[in-house]
């Protein structure tokens, strides 16, 4: 099941599209993938998106917001630690064809919750700074295929 509105700090199961694939001519994300719901746009119609990686940002890269056991534990999602990456951003019309089930989910259901509104401003303070570099590719749109 799909959510009918998006909302901010939703925790959902994507199919992420990473700054690199997209460079690379491809047009959906080599894995699904939880991501946070950042930001609202179009009275909801469209949503902007970060994922939910376990691998540790590179020192390169911009600042990742490190998501506490807690918060994973509620969410149900792996026990290793995970961050939150402001490293590619992807931007779609709600509900887009990229929402996948979470597994295991019964009935299959596409949330996996929501994250505290703390780390969700944290997370959100950090794409804020991010987009205002104007980095290109930031930002992957995706559309419906």
């Amino acid at each position: 099941m799909i959510p009918k509105a998006p909302k901010a700090g939703m925790v959902l199961h994507y199919s992420f599209l990473w700054k690199h694939e997209a460079e690379r001519g491809h047009d959906e994300g080599a894995k699904d993938r939880p991501v946070v719901v950042l930001v609202l746009l179009a009275d909801g119609e469209e949503v902007v998106v970060a994922p939910v990686t376990t691998r540790p940002p590179q020192r390169d890269a911009p600042p990742a917001i490190e998501v506490p056991a807690r918060v994973r534990a509620h969410l149900g999602l792996d026990a290793d630690q995970s961050w939150i990456s402001i490293a590619t951003l992807n931007r779609f019309v709600w509900p887009g064809p990229d929402l996948r089930p979470v597994p295991g989910s019964n009935p299959s259901d596409a949330l996996y919750g929501f994250i505290p509104q703390k780390l969700l401003d944290a997370a959100k303070q950090s794409a804020m700074a991010e987009l205002a570099k104007r980095v290109p590719g930031l930002v992957v749109r995706r559309t419906e295929n």
